[in-house]
């Protein structure tokens, strides 16, 4: 069973969270706070398996609450927010939270696929406290000779605010290539996302704009709830296309439909990259981008919060690199030169 205690200061909110979580008999509500001193006085006396957190409380808001439990014991959370707080849910995720989700989703009858990947994450997220880190093992395959790059295409989930910020904030303002990312949000969380990006890098950050071409220096946010591909124009110019297709991997937008266009589009001038999250997408696409001559790197497991998606892509055999977080803004430098 996982020990679960419930943070928000709404009794409604909390309802609604205990029905959720009572839907899975994996989940035990131990307890439950209405502000954040009660939370880290909870926390720290029951030790939960794990805690979804509210950002806006009385006493203590959410973050101060990450910040002092923190500083004590590790504790997985999960930050269950409304969109007016959204830019605080991803800062909430570089203190220490692992995942968050907005609440609107817990009050309208979700799918059942996606209760499923819910309860799935939260169960990963549960156990991560404990997890045993891998030996960090970098690996790489004998590269031909240098490309002109043209773009560079980015998944994550689970993790991946985090992982992000971290591999922007070393790339150059003048990276020569335009980045273009697919994160796995809750709906409607994408434009804060790509403004607490923002904060991080010398790029520019902006959500992707339908029919646009993609220029260098520039990272581009795919939109939630639709697919974000690449479509050839006359010659040799791409631009960005958003479709209404059926989910893949349960996904919506998916890394796949925008790796294999990025594939068609520019063949052996793009890379590929495999970040943290849960689940297997991007690792159809990596293969295709194999497949047309381009680069494909991934996260290796040590540096992975959730080592689901990068480990999928390696599977393939289709996977050039696979590197530590840290190194995967280097390598894209050393690569676009």
């Amino acid at each position: 069973m996982i020990g679960t205690l419930i943070v928000d200061d709404s009794a409604l909110a909390r309802d609604m969270l205990r029905d959720f979580l009572e839907g899975d008999k994996s989940f035990k509500i131990i307890a439950e706070a209405a502000d954040g001193e009660e939370a880290v006085e909870k926390i720290l006396s029951l030790n939960p398996d794990l805690v979804t957190l509210d950002i806006q409380m009385p006493k203590m808001n959410g973050l101060e609450v990450i910040e002092a439990v923190m500083k004590k014991t590790s504790v997985p959370i999960v930050v269950i927010s409304s969109h007016d707080s959204a830019k605080n849910a991803y800062e909430a995720t570089i203190r220490g939270a692992l995942e968050f989700y907005s609440k609107d989703i817990f009050s309208r009858a979700l799918h059942p696929d996606k209760r499923l990947e819910i309860y799935e994450t939260l169960k990963r997220i549960s156990g991560v406290k404990a997890r045993k880190a891998a030996a960090s093992v970098e690996q790489a395959r004998e590269l031909p000779a240098k490309r002109d790059i043209r773009a560079v295409v980015i998944t994550a989930s689970t993790g991946g605010p985090k992982a992000l910020s971290q591999v922007f904030s070393l790339l150059p303002g003048d990276f020569p290539a335009p980045v273009v990312v697919v994160q796995h949000n809750s709906s409607g969380f994408d434009k804060s996302f790509a403004q607490w990006l923002g904060n991080y890098t010398t790029l520019g950050v902006k959500l992707a704009e339908d029919g646009e071409l993609a220029k260098p220096g520039t990272v581009y946010i795919a939109e939630t709830d639709r697919h974000l591909a690449f479509q050839k124009l006359d010659g040799q110019n791409c631009c960005l296309r958003y479709n209404n297709d059926a989910p893949e991997n349960n996904q919506k937008p998916a890394a796949d439909v925008l790796f294999r266009t990025a594939a068609e589009c520019f063949g052996q001038s793009v890379i590929s990259v495999v970040l943290t999250g849960m689940g297997s997408d991007g690792a159809l696409g990596t293969r295709k981008i194999r497949e047309a001559g381009g680069i494909t790197l991934a996260q290796d497991e040590e540096s992975s919060l959730i080592y689901g998606m990068p480990k999928a892509a390696a599977e393939t055999g289709c996977v050039d690199m696979t590197l530590p977080l840290r190194r995967v803004p280097e390598e894209l430098v050393r690569l676009t030169k």
